[in-house]
């Protein structure tokens, strides 16, 4: 069994001010405050959502 590839996110920029449709991006990535950290399956469709919103969010 093949073990799957995992990216970590973490929010280092705040969503207020920033577009309603990138604050869902935000919550779909599973990131609720500043500096909260998510282990995500790296899949295309989450790379899709890092890359919409990576000026709030780094890849640890």
């Amino acid at each position: 069994m093949s073990e799957q590839k995992t990216v970590k996110v973490k929010l280092v920029r705040s969503v207020n001010g920033t577009r309603q449709d990138h604050r869902a991006t935000v919550r779909g990535l599973g990131l609720r405050r500043m500096n909260s950290e998510s282990v995500l399956i790296d899949t295309p469709s989450v790379r899709g959502m890092i890359n919409k919103v990576s000026y709030l969010v780094k890849v640890l």
